[in-house]
C-alpha cells in the first residue's frame, strides 16, 4: 500500500531528524517497550516515498514524534492507516483512588491475561510522568481498614505459605534470570489477587495480603525491567505502590521507588532518577539497616549517572556505614536478603564506572567477585562485564584481562541465565573494544558475542 509521503517528510523536518536518526530512535523505542522488531536504518526513506510501514511502526512513530515534538501527533497527520495497536501510556488504567478498592483494581489491571492486552501497546513513562506516582503515594491518606467481609475466610497461616512461595521465586530469579521466572511470578500473583478479591479476612491479614501482592509486583517489575520491557515494569511498580499503601508498608513502597529510580537512569531520565531515589530515602523511617543500605545505593547510582561525584560518594559512605549497623529495631524484611557486602561493592563499582574512576571501580568490582557466592550467576556476569570495561577504558588498556573477563560474562549469559540488562553491558563492552578490532583476540571475542548481543 502506498500513500503520500508528505506527512512523514514534514514531521521529520519539524523534528530535525534524518531518516537514519528516526530508524535508530524507533529501534530504541521498540526495545524500551519490549518489542522484538527492529528497522533497517534505510527503511524510513521508503516511507518518505509513500510506502506505509508495517505494524507496529506506525504506532511507535506516532508515540516517538509526539514525545519529541511535545504535542500530539496522529496517524491521520502522517496519512497512515490504523495498524491495529492501541498505544497508551504505562499508567493507563492505573489512575485510581488510594483506597483498598483502588489497590485491588490496580492488581487486577496489571495481571490480566496477555490475550486481553496483546493489541494494546503501553508506552514507557518519561519526564514528570515518571515521578507522579511517587508524589501521589507519599501524600495519600492511609486507609483505616482493609478488611474484607465477603467470601470464605482466609487466615494469616495461608499468607505465611504465600510469602514462602514468594521468597522461593526471588531466589529462583537469582539463578535463572528474568526470562525463566516472570511467568511463575505472574501465576503466583494471580493466586494472591484472587485471595484479595474473593476471600474474607481481617484488617491485619488484609494488610499482609496487600503487602504480598506488592512485593510480587515489585519482583514482576524487576523481571520485566531486567528483560528489557520498561513499560510493563512501570505498570507493575505503579500497581505495587498501591499495594504498599494499602499494606501500610513504607519500606516496600520505598523499595519500589528505588527500583523505579534504577530504571529511570537506564532510560536517560537522570533528574527523575535522583528525585525517585531521594523520595525513597525521605519516605522510609530507617528501621532496617539493610533497607537503608539499598536506598542509599540507589541514590548513589542515580548521582553517578548524573556525574555528581560528591553526592555519589556521600551516598556510598552512608550505604557502607548502614551495612555494618547490626541493630535493626524491627528486623529486616525478607526481600532485603540480597544486600550484602558483595552486592554493596558491586554497586559501588558500577558507580565508579559511571564516574570513569577506573581504579576505584576495579577495587570494588574485584571485592564483589571475591565475596560473591554461586547463587548470583547473573550478577557475576554483570560484574565481569563491568570489570572488563575498566581494563579497556583505562589509559593503558589491558586487553587480555578484559577479554578473559568478557568471556566469563558471555559464558554465563549464554548457558546459565537470561538477562537483557546484562547483555546490554556486554554490548557496551564490545563497543569499548571497537578501536582494537584489528587485534585477532578482540576480533574473535566480538564475533563470539554476535548472537548474544543480537538478542
Amino acid at each position: 500500500m502506498a500513500v503520500s509521503g508528505d506527512g512523514i517528510r514534514r514531521l521529520l523536518a519539524e523534528a530535525g531528524w534524518q531518516p537514519e536518526q528516526l530508524a535508530r530512535r524507533l529501534n530504541e523505542c521498540a526495545e524500551r517497550h519490549g518489542r522484538a522488531e527492529r528497522l533497517h536504518l534505510k527503511t524510513p526513506y521508503k516511507w518518505k516515498k509513500g510506502e506505509v510501514p508495517r505494524s507496529p511502526w506506525p504506532s511507535l512513530t506516532v508515540a516517538l514524534l509526539s514525545e519529541q515534538l511535545q504535542r500530539t501527533v496522529t496517524l491521520d497527520e502522517l496519512g497512515w492507516p490504523d495498524d491495529g495497536f492501541d498505544a497508551a501510556p504505562a499508567s493507563a488504567g492505573l489512575e485510581l483512588p488510594w483506597t483498598p478498592a483502588g489497590a485491588l483494581q490496580a492488581a487486577m489491571v496489571v495481571n490480566e491475561p496477555e490475550t486481553m492486552t496483546h493489541r494494546r501497546m503501553f508506552l514507557a513513562l518519561l519526564g514528570s510522568a515518571l515521578t507522579s506516582p511517587a508524589r501521589e503515594w507519599i501524600i495519600a491518606q492511609q486507609p483505616s481498614d482493609v478488611a474484607s467481609t465477603t467470601g470464605r475466610p482466609l487466615s494469616g497461616e495461608v499468607v505465611d505459605h504465600l510469602d514462602a512461595v514468594t521468597a522461593s521465586l526471588r531466589r529462583m530469579d537469582d539463578h535463572l534470570g528474568s526470562g525463566q521466572t516472570l511467568g511463575l511470578v505472574r501465576q503466583h500473583l494471580a493466586t494472591v489477587v484472587e485471595g484479595l478479591r474473593e476471600r474474607r479476612y481481617t484488617d491485619s491479614v488484609g494488610r499482609r495480603l496487600h503487602g504480598t501482592a506488592g512485593e510480587l509486583m515489585r519482583l514482576a517489575g524487576w523481571l520485566s525491567f531486567d528483560g528489557g520491557n520498561h513499560s510493563q515494569a512501570q505498570r507493575f511498580w505503579i500497581a505495587g505502590l498501591y499495594q504498599a499503601h494499602a499494606a501500610g508498608d513504607r519500606g516496600l513502597g520505598a523499595n519500589i521507588l528505588g527500583f523505579m529510580s534504577c530504571q529511570a537512569k537506564d532510560l536517560g531520565q537522570l533528574r527523575q532518577s535522583i528525585t525517585l531515589a531521594e523520595t525513597a530515602r525521605a519516605s522510609y523511617p530507617a528501621t532496617s539497616p539493610k533497607v537503608g543500605t539499598i536506598l542509599d545505593l540507589r541514590a548513589a547510582e542515580a548521582y553517578a549517572n548524573n556525574h555528581a561525584v560528591a553526592d555519589t560518594r556521600r551516598a556510598l559512605d552512608s550505604a557502607f556505614d548502614r551495612l555494618t549497623d547490626e541493630r535493626p529495631e524491627h528486623g529486616d524484611p525478607d526481600w532485603a536478603y540480597w544486600i550484602n557486602e558483595a552486592q554493596a561493592h558491586a554497586q559501588a563499582g558500577y558507580c565508579y564506572v559511571k564516574l570513569e574512576d577506573w581504579t576505584r571501580a576495579r577495587e570494588h568490582l574485584r571485592a564483589a567477585l571475591r565475596l560473591q557466592n554461586d547463587e548470583y550467576s547473573r550478577e557475576g556476569a554483570l560484574r565481569n562485564a563491568l570489570l572488563a570495561t575498566t581494563y579497556v577504558r583505562q589509559d593503558q588498556p589491558e586487553l587480555d584481562k578484559a577479554l578473559a573477563l568478557g568471556d566469563q560474562a558471555v559464558q554465563t549469559l549464554t548457558g546459565q541465565v537470561t538477562s537483557a540488562r546484562c547483555i546490554k553491558h556486554v554490548r557496551n563492552l564490545v563497543g569499548a573494544l571497537g578501536p582494537y578490532r584489528r587485534t585477532p583476540a578482540v576480533r574473535r571475542f566480538c564475533n563470539d558475542t554476535k548472537d548474544l548481543i543480537a538478542t
